[in-house]
């Protein structure tokens, strides 16, 4: 008898502290991003958060807060007219950025990497991730004046 009280006290304690990483864990993948290093977070097929609204002007920050590669690339025709199209990689255009990852991997960023862009141009801006697109990892940024 004794064995099995001392077995279930055993197991309700860890199960508690299971339970203690499992909510930090989730707390972190809901806002990866709440210090200053970033704006939008990564974690395994989601930016975090999908939609950021800044003004004109602005710089976001990605960063790779998950174990697997991302990129974060610009849907060309899903940014504003006279907007300049941005890329992890610097690459001008959506097709050099598939070709580049496809090719190379070239533009991924690594876990706790960085990606930042400025947005001169109001409107909204769509992008996605090349290596997990199929997964709808996708986010928009709102810009306004």
């Amino acid at each position: 008898m004794q064995r099995r009280r001392y077995l279930a006290a055993v197991g309700t304690a860890l199960s508690v502290s299971l339970a203690g990483c499992s909510s930090a864990l989730s707390v972190f993948e809901n806002d990866p991003c709440s210090g200053e290093d970033c704006h939008i977070g990564m974690n395994r097929t989601e930016f975090l958060p999908d939609t950021y609204e800044i003004s004109v002007g602005d710089t976001v920050v990605w960063k790779n807060t998950s174990g697997a590669d991302h990129t974060v690339t610009a849907y060309e025709n899903l940014i504003p007219d006279d907007a300049t199209f941005f890329a992890s990689g610097g690459f001008d255009t959506q097709e050099a950025a598939y070709n580049a990852w496809h090719g190379e991997r070239a533009g991924g960023l690594g876990t706790r990497e960085t990606f930042e862009h400025t947005f001169d141009v109001p409107g909204t801006y769509e992008y996605f991730c090349i290596p997990h697109e199929r997964a709808n990892m996708a986010g928009e940024i709102v810009v306004t004046e």
